[in-house]
């Protein structure tokens, strides 16, 4: 293919084109025509070629500008984009294409830090302590960066030294066909460094397990299932890699008044059919300290719920409160006096009369029912 072809042309792209959308359409045009995909195939080849200089000269700023001002002439004698020798096999076009999806290499030639792994801690507590929040110490065995080698994992007075095998990058890799298959490397099983005196009191892992105390804010509002992040405080990292976190699950004990709907608190309160029938007042305690006096209006059936409004629980990591429910459940008394009962009699009497339009409804449409039938 000649190359006094367009760059821009062979490339698909408009001669405004940023540097991403050339770079993306280079990449789908290399996959397409390389020639480990296109075996014999001469038109494809030739194709890999001219996209692959088109590619080399207007990936370069100075390049790009040489060529949109004055066109193939710019490197004539010698300076051109450089050709399709500066492209290696299918492999180089595979990472170049699809490393950053997957991994890729390390710049340096040293293998990514594998930072430690996080860690639970669960942690059972009171709706009280919910409530208000608490300050508490846990203990945890842990692993930690160890003392005497200060995590590097080689005896004091030596220092490891990179993997032979792998160059430094911690994987290696295999061509299979059209497709890379990449692999810890056996030799310094992924870490990119090979220590030859380990430190004796790590064996080399650069941590070594340890009994720590830590303190834990508890904030007021929190709920089943929370999680408090202590930030650093996991299992360290391998050969002086950053540890990872510890995380705290709030587990909250079952209460014997309230339960817990997010911040509202339900409670059931049992009163008397008299209390009932005739209102009046009755004394909640709150996980507040205080007493909430809920207002009992006459009549009142069971089942009802009264809301008392700001004595629920605190919103977490803000302000307010939720709501405290009441629901009511009117007793019956199972042993009377010969007074009470006396005055049950007569209340009796008085309801099947026109004191009661109430129960002379219900009578009138039980009458109806049966007279159906």
């Amino acid at each position: 293919m000649s190359t006094t072809i367009d760059y821009y042309e062979l490339l698909e792209c408009e001669r405004t084109a940023d540097a991403g959308t050339i770079k993306s359409s280079y990449r789908k045009l290399a996959m397409k025509y390389h020639p480990d995909k296109n075996a014999g195939c001469k038109d494809s080849e030739a194709k890999f070629k001219a996209v692959s200089e088109a590619y080399d000269c207007l990936k370069d700023p100075q390049k790009r500008a040489a060529y949109d001002r004055f066109g193939h002439a710019a490197f004539q004698g010698g300076g051109g984009g450089g050709g399709a020798q500066d492209f290696g096999g299918f492999s180089d076009i595979f990472e170049s294409v699809f490393g950053e999806f997957m991994g890729g290499r390390q710049q340096g030639g040293r293998a990514q830090q594998r930072r430690g792994a996080d860690l639970r801690y669960d942690m059972e507590i009171t709706l009280e302590e919910a409530y208000h929040g608490k300050q508490s110490d846990i203990t945890v065995d842990i692993s930690v960066a160890c003392d005497t080698c200060h995590g590097s994992g080689a005896k004091p007075g030596t220092h490891a030294h990179q993997c032979k095998t792998c160059a430094g990058h911690g994987k290696v890799r295999a061509q299979q066909g059209f497709f890379v298959v990449e692999r810890a490397c056996p030799a310094c099983h992924g870490s990119g460094e090979v220590i030859d005196t380990p430190c004796s009191d790590c064996r080399g892992e650069g941590r070594v397990e340890q009994t720590k105390t830590l303190s834990v804010n508890v904030p007021p509002g929190v709920d089943e299932g929370t999680r408090v992040r202590l930030s650093g405080e996991g299992e360290a990292g391998a050969r002086g890699a950053p540890p990872g976190d510890l995380y705290i699950f709030l587990h909250v004990k079952r209460h014997n008044l309230f339960e817990r709907e997010g911040t509202t608190l339900f409670a059931r309160a049992p009163i008397s059919f008299t209390t009932a029938s005739l209102g009046g007042t009755m004394s909640i305690p709150g996980l507040d300290g205080r007493a909430h006096e809920i207002r009992i209006p006459a009549g009142i059936q069971s089942g009802k719920q009264l809301r008392q409004r700001g004595a629920g629980m605190p919103v977490l990591q803000g302000r307010g409160h939720g709501d405290l429910v009441i629901q009511i459940d009117v007793e019956t008394p199972t042993k009377l006096s010969t007074r009470q009962r006396e005055l049950l009699e007569l209340f009796r009497e008085t309801e099947t009369g026109d004191e009661c339009p109430q129960s002379q409804g219900f009578f009138s449409r039980l009458k109806n029912a049966f007279a159906g039938e």
